[in-house]
């Protein structure tokens, strides 16, 4: 753990921070309002090497490890979690590439990753939320091609990737051990975009339904081995699922700021409501979770880059815990700050919002608790 603790980790929060603050906090609250992409953040972090960071030195890209990329992530969602999506996203994308893809398709699909071109990732479908293995959008084999049809649900940055790692029957007689992963390219013919969803959080990240009606893919569009699709989705997510509690500490931390700025800004009764005992113990219990939710979600980024066997309930666990941490101290922060809290005028109103996707995505926190119960062996 000696590690967390390493000066080029701080160099690099202090080198994030910098450019969130200055170049993606000004458009966050217009980014909010009018549930539009985050074109600025995007420039500023693709122009700083921060957007897919995770990418090899060998693609073009930084070569970040897992806890330099929960810092990213971390760092900018303490100011906009819709941009913080950005890196988060592409990652996602992209794990599948990482960990089954060939040569060719590393060296083709990475190095455009790191140039610019975005990476989601299409598991969920409208009857196949949690229970993943339900999927109905299938592949059919025509010669040495597959032909892709069906759709998926909710998915991150839709319509703005370039690239998307699908998850697909191939065989319905072998349940999930009949999932193949296959990578679709946004100019493929046959693949459209349905509206954006209107949502409550997360405005600036347009999650869209993607269909794919009869998408004739080359035989090198599969990922791994066929059949070998929902393994390999689920190993994604459990190096995944810590850039989601990553976020979400930012996102706590973000509001834990400006709540304990507030608190010391506003008088009541001729005095600073921090002076008030309910008012501290708000803020000692925000900042003792937050800072417990950081060190359980660094701990499973070290467990991520170095695949231990208890890697599974850590990325749960971590993503459980820091997103109830972040739904507790997003709704404490606009306690504190009382009517303010409850307008546009301060942005806890936001990150409350944001912080209950968090919750609910890559795995509802009830899913996450059914992965740790299955994996308590492996502590």
């Amino acid at each position: 753990m000696d590690a967390l603790f390493a000066p080029e980790y701080e160099e690099l929060r202090s080198v994030v921070s910098s450019l969130a603050e200055k170049q993606i906090a000004p458009h966050a609250a217009d980014v909010d309002q009018n549930s539009r992409y985050p074109i600025e953040a995007a420039k500023a972090l693709q122009d700083a090497g921060l957007a897919a960071a995770h990418v090899p030195v060998e693609y073009g890209g930084q070569g970040a490890d897992a806890l330099a990329t929960v810092i990213i992530i971390e760092e900018v969602a303490r100011f906009c979690a819709a941009s913080s999506l950005i890196p988060a996203v592409n990652k996602l994308g992209s794990v599948p590439v990482l960990l089954a893809g060939n040569s060719a398709q590393k060296q083709k699909y990475l190095t455009a990753l790191a140039k610019g071109q975005g990476f989601s990732y299409c598991l969920s479908e409208s009857e196949a939320g949690s229970d993943a293995a339900a999927m109905k959008t299938k592949a059919v084999k025509d010669g040495s091609d597959w032909v892709l049809s069906g759709s998926k649900k909710w998915i991150s940055n839709a319509g703005i990737s370039d690239f998307y790692t699908v998850l697909a029957s191939t065989d319905s007689s072998k349940g999930a051990k009949g999932i193949s992963a296959f990578i679709v390219e946004k100019s493929d013919s046959g693949i459209s975009f349905g509206a954006p969803e209107k949502k409550m959080g997360f405005k600036g990240s347009p999650t869209r339904e993607v269909y794919f009606d009869q998408v004739r893919l080359p035989a090198d569009r599969l990922l791994g081995t066929e059949g070998a699709g929902f393994s390999l989705a689920m190993q994604t997510l459990d190096h995944t699922r810590i850039t989601i509690a990553a976020q979400a500490v930012g996102i706590a931390q973000g509001a834990f700021e400006i709540a304990k700025k507030y608190a010391h800004e506003r008088k009541q009764f001729g005095k600073e409501i921090f002076d008030f005992q309910a008012v501290q113990f708000m803020l000692a219990n925000m900042a003792m979770q937050i800072a417990a939710a950081r060190q359980l979600t660094y701990a499973a980024a070290v467990k991520s880059e170095r695949a231990e066997a208890d890697l599974t309930f850590y990325s749960a666990a971590c993503k459980c815990f820091a997103t109830d941490v972040a739904m507790n101290v997003t709704t404490d922060a606009v306690q504190v700050l009382g009517g303010y809290g409850y307008v546009n005028d301060y942005p806890v109103e936001r990150m409350m919002r944001d912080a209950k996707l968090t919750q609910i995505y890559e795995g509802t926190n009830q899913i996450q608790r059914l992965v740790m119960a299955r994996n308590l062996e492996t502590l």
